[in-house]
């Protein structure tokens, strides 16, 4: 009799051992699940940050950034209590590099020069349509701005709206990459001559003109 009870003792603190393994690695996982998501969230959304704005707007930009920055605390947070109670250190390793990128790493940069080499080949077609006159103005309130056919919507944030101004037998155009509220923009001037684009063109106080190529600028008005 008492051996077979000490036999049951053993049996159930045995399982229980098992049973709290167990639960220790799901949540090891769950934690480690967070850490991943989260940092790839966060990075993801300083990289294609630009887009987002375009397809949620800038009034919603704010509370899409809460969302995403409040996600990847919540994964610091249970990162830095597994390290404390179970010393499982690979989730915070993880935030830890996430952090670091976004430090040293120029997402904004990066994220600009692949929209303008990326659409560049498409830019480039509809300011040919417009030096050939089969696209002009046609919005009936401003007679600068072209709305962009279906097919070339997504070169021009806030509508696919983009504006041109003449300079002498050719157009100066520009395509956003963020539209704002009165004169604060930012986008990609194509100037036909190759020279500087001028503090108020396109009706802006151009803040930032940073030459891209032989015709291309971009600048930031605010």
């Amino acid at each position: 009799m008492y051996i077979h009870q000490n036999w049951n003792n053993y049996t159930v603190d045995h399982d229980l051992s098992f049973i709290e393994g167990e639960g220790g690695i799901h949540i090891k996982k769950v934690v480690l699940y967070l850490s991943v998501s989260s940092s790839l969230i966060i990075l993801g959304f300083y990289l294609f940050r630009w887009g987002l704005i375009d397809a949620f707007s800038v009034f919603l930009m704010p509370f899409l950034w809460l969302l995403t920055v409040g996600f990847f605390i919540v994964g610091l947070v249970l990162s830095i209590i597994g390290v404390f109670k179970n010393k499982y250190w690979k989730p915070l390793l993880i935030h830890l590099i996430t952090i670091l990128l976004l430090f040293l790493v120029p997402f904004n940069e990066l994220s600009l020069k692949f929209d303008f080499l990326m659409k560049k080949e498409d830019r480039v077609e509809v300011i040919s349509m417009i030096s050939s006159g089969n696209l002009q103005p046609n919005v009936s309130h401003n007679k600068s701005l072209i709305k962009l056919p279906y097919k070339y919507n997504q070169l021009s944030s806030g509508g696919g709206e983009i504006v041109v101004e003449r300079q002498g037998d050719a157009y100066s155009v520009l395509f956003f990459t963020l539209r704002g509220i009165l004169d604060g923009f930012s986008g990609f001037i194509y100037s036909p001559d190759g020279l500087k684009p001028g503090k108020n063109d396109f009706g802006g106080d151009l803040k930032e003109i940073d030459k891209l190529n032989e015709n291309w600028y971009f600048v930031v008005s605010y």
